[in-house]
């Protein structure tokens, strides 16, 4: 009886979380996915440094009043398994996790998962009435999919390419080590940057430097963005 009740009841509450939420903060939101790989191969250094790169990337967002209440960011991580570590949450609300590596390199399932979490969100803020910026989903990984059926990674392109071409996203890639960039370019539309060592600290920066800048412009207004001296195409 208490199962089929609590049933009933969590969706009306769950929508009024979302009244409340966007109530109390009606600003205009810059979605951003951070797509991330903790398969074994990151273990050690690459994990750690990615871990300093999420806390940066909280300070330098917050430093800036405005970004830090437009800017909605998600994680999702990607080894054997896809596991939403941070639901969208402002910038000002965000606690970065600790990250471990462990498994395999679940690629093609993290890309439909980040799309899937982008694909909700936007009905949550058009049915709030929130307008919101073009949403980016940053993908870093230091390998290629491997664990997964090959039309699991084809079917996520596809779908990539489509949400590219309709505008729904902008998805970047940054590869880290010795990551396959012949086929990170054949996944994404944009061609993959090379990180530069494990240079997270900086990349966070920019991304963060980034997003200010796009939460400080106007809805649809083309952004330029700053120099990128963390990496390579």
């Amino acid at each position: 009886m208490d199962y089929n009740i609590t049933r009933k009841v969590m969706p009306d509450t769950l929508k009024l979380d979302e009244v409340v939420e966007f109530a109390e903060n009606p600003e205009p939101r810059c979605p951003c996915v951070l797509l991330l790989d903790t398969s074994g191969s990151m273990q050690g250094m690459p994990i750690d440094s990615l871990n300093q790169g999420l806390q940066t990337f909280k300070e330098e967002l917050t430093k800036n009043s405005l970004a830090a209440r437009r800017v909605e960011v998600a994680i999702v991580t990607f080894d054997s398994h896809v596991n939403v570590v941070q639901d969208f949450i402002t910038a000002d609300q965000f606690s970065p996790p600790i990250l471990t590596a462990q498994g395999l390199t679940t690629m093609g399932a993290g890309i439909h998962k980040a799309l899937d979490l982008l694909q909700d969100r936007k009905a949550q803020y058009r049915t709030n009435g929130i307008a919101y910026y073009r949403p980016w989903v940053f993908m870093i990984t230091d390998g290629e999919p491997q664990g997964e059926f090959e039309d699991v990674v084809e079917q996520a392109a596809r779908r990539l390419h489509a949400d590219e071409a309709s505008k729904r996203v902008a998805f970047f890639t940054v590869a880290v080590d010795n990551a396959n960039m012949a086929r990170l370019s054949q996944i994404g539309v944009r061609t993959p940057l090379r990180l530069q060592g494990l240079n997270f600290v900086e990349m966070f920066v920019w991304l963060s430097a980034s997003m200010s800048a796009v939460s400080h412009s106007k809805v649809e207004e083309q952004v330029a963005l700053p120099p990128i001296g963390w990496g390579s195409v």
